[in-house]
């Protein structure tokens, strides 16, 4: 990637986060009339809140990026592997049996949910690693399409089963995805885990670079199938999971930042994660900023909601365009 791009996703992330600190229901103007009670709505509320979304895009910018090369399929998307459905099914089970009014339960149920993902994904489709990139990477989709479709229907059980309807509205509000009245202890809960999953993931960068060439020639370069895979499931699970225990289910980060950045490098999937985790970070910052320009009857806009609006229209244009590829 050109330095001048970096400078530029450098630039608007410095000019992004703080106008997100000012931006809200109630607007901070720094050279106007003081706000009342605006340090603690800074500090306590829009400060965490916006070091969260530049956690969570950033880790989930990554995974996109690397999860497409690994697969290379351009259409990949984290929620794919079905360690968020996981990680979502843990969190419902945690308000549904009403262990949640512990603070600790509700992330440690959506770690714990994505953890069994990692070693449901490792022990279906471990066996293809010692056979081929190919076959590992076929087994590793699928065996990621069948956890993700199987904690879909286990989600929907357990809310037909909800005790209550207060329950059962806090499982919809928060499957939903959002970072509203997110504190310092949820960016301490999510901030370790997802730093060490990008780093997992720009690690296995030399190795997709060379399964771009093929599988013979990657194993020829040394690549490790195995341990690769390996890596993967971990840095995925970390992202993932520690994402959906703070803010729920965010998806369309990891399909839409590497589409976008893809063309502005040099098509290496290595050189596109870490400039994805960047431009992910300023993606989920800004919908968070522009969710809350929008207050609702309930609240306000769910991030979840809206990047999802944004989301669905660029995959439809995405299957538009390689349509017309193929065609």
């Amino acid at each position: 990637m050109a330095l001048r791009w970096w400078i530029v996703l450098a630039g608007l992330l410095a000019l992004a986060l703080p106008l997100s600190l000012l931006a809200g229901q109630v607007w901070i103007n720094p050279l106007g009339s003081p706000v009342r009670n605006a340090v603690p709505i800074l500090v306590e509320l829009r400060a965490p809140r916006a070091v969260l979304a530049l956690i969570i895009g950033g880790g989930l910018g990554a995974a996109g990026a690397a999860m497409q090369g690994y697969l290379r399929n351009p259409l990949a998307d984290p929620g794919l592997f079905g360690i968020a459905p996981l990680a979502a099914l843990g969190a419902v089970l945690a308000i549904s049996t009403g262990i949640a009014a512990q603070g600790w339960a509700l992330p440690l149920f959506a770690l714990a949910g994505a953890a069994l993902a990692m070693a449901l994904l490792v022990l279906i489709a471990g066996a293809g690693a010692t056979g081929g990139i190919g076959r590992a990477v076929t087994l590793f989709t699928l065996a990621g399409m069948m956890i993700a479709s199987l904690a879909g229907a286990l989600t929907s059980l357990v809310i037909s089963l909800s005790p209550n309807p207060f329950a059962l509205s806090e499982i919809v509000t928060w499957l939903m995805g959002a970072l509203e009245n997110r504190s310092w202890h949820d960016v301490a809960l999510a901030g370790p885990p997802t730093l060490l999953g990008v780093v997992l993931l720009a690690r296995t960068g030399g190795a997709l670079d060379a399964l771009t060439l093929g599988d013979a020639a990657a194993r020829s370069l040394g690549v490790d199938p195995a341990r690769l895979q390996a890596r993967m499931v971990l840095g995925i699970g970390l992202v993932v999971g520690a994402g959906v225990a703070v803010a729920g289910i965010v998806g369309f980060v990891g399909l839409i930042v590497p589409h976008l950045l893809r063309p502005l490098t040099d098509q290496r999937p290595g050189s596109l994660i870490v400039p994805s985790a960047l431009a992910g970070a300023l993606l989920v910052l800004v919908a968070d900023s522009g969710c809350r320009l929008f207050p609702l009857a309930g609240g306000e806009l769910r991030l979840g909601i809206a990047l999802s609006l944004i989301g669905a229209p660029f995959f439809l244009m995405l299957l538009v365009r390689l349509r017309r590829e193929w065609a």
